[in-house]
């Protein structure tokens, strides 16, 4: 049982998942981040949540980063009589950024402060991907969260139940990263049923060719970013469900900036080696709602006590 009076905070990346073709496998963290601070007190749970998505919340156990430091506690074997939970969001909700992901990573990493303190042994860098991965059942979202930067994810059922692994990538410094998020929400849930049971072998093999090459753009050849960036299995399938966003993806690849879907959207993720967006695409844009925002990549996830996960 932990005692009282610990106190421990988190700081975790938005991130943008599939890249175009690698639905499921590749993410990339934004510099744009939450903080999540966790108490733990003699009894009961009071959860505060500031910033995005402050109304739309349950302020209880059903609270996603509660269940995650819940999960941690179970995982490291501790406990706690009570929690004051306190959450300062900057990543927009239901917008293809992560907040899930983000939310699970931070609860898990804000355990690792607490238990530090009390001299418990805290979750491994591999832990965190596993269990952060659980709640979405993937972990594109999760491993960029956790290990910052670019990364590639995979699950490994070799042992029966599902495995969530991930490597980082060596992003090339000369790509510049654009985030366009529109005002309107949509979840993942409802856009994965959009998309078909089944896809052709032509279909198949055209993704397999751009996920690998994207690998060779994102760490190598960015000149190659256009042609890696290009998919056929679920950006054109869930436009129907975002419009403005499927618009705004067509006019930036016409003006051949390497934008693609950010995870489910409606944000869009630009990949670029130029300092700036056209004005032409950015007016275009800003005239449909859409904030655009020049972003690095993010950081792997940081819990205090200093602790931070190697990106």
């Amino acid at each position: 049982m932990l005692p009282a009076g610990l106190v421990a905070s988190a700081v975790v990346s938005a991130s943008s998942a599939n890249l175009g073709p690698g639905f499921d496998s590749l993410g990339l963290a934004l510099h744009l981040c939450d903080e999540i601070v966790v108490e733990t007190t003699d009894s009961g749970l009071v959860v505060v949540v500031e910033g995005e998505g402050a109304d739309q919340v349950p302020l209880d156990a059903e609270h996603l980063v509660v269940r995650a430091v819940q999960r941690g506690l179970r995982a490291v074997g501790a406990d706690a009589p009570g929690l004051v939970v306190r959450c300062r969001n900057a990543i927009p909700h239901s917008r293809g950024l992560g907040s899930s992901a983000a939310a699970a990573v931070g609860g898990l990493a804000a355990v690792n402060g607490l238990v530090a303190q009390a001299d418990w042994t805290p979750l491994s860098v591999d832990q965190l991907i596993q269990l952060s991965s659980e709640f979405e059942g993937h972990p594109d979202n999760a491993a960029a969260a956790v290990l910052g930067g670019a990364v590639v994810s995979w699950i490994d059922r070799t042992g029966g139940s599902p495995g969530y692994r991930a490597v980082p990538l060596r992003l090339h410094p000369d790509i510049r990263l654009f985030c366009a998020i529109p005002e309107e929400r949509s979840l993942t849930a409802e856009t994965r049923v959009l998309l078909p049971a089944h896809v052709s072998h032509d279909d198949a093999r055209f993704n397999v060719s751009r996920a690998a090459l994207l690998v060779v753009a994102l760490t190598e050849r960015p000149d190659l970013l256009m042609a890696a960036t290009e998919d056929v299995l679920h950006q054109s399938q869930r436009a129907p469900a975002m419009p403005a966003s499927a618009e705004y993806l067509r006019l930036l690849r016409r003006h051949n900036i390497s934008a693609t879907l950010s995870g489910a959207g409606p944000s869009l993720i630009a990949l670029t080696t130029e300092p700036e967006l056209p004005a032409e695409a950015l007016e275009f844009g800003e005239n449909r709602g859409f904030t655009i925002t020049k972003m690095s990549a993010g950081e792997g996830v940081r819990w205090s006590p200093g602790v931070t996960v190697a990106g």
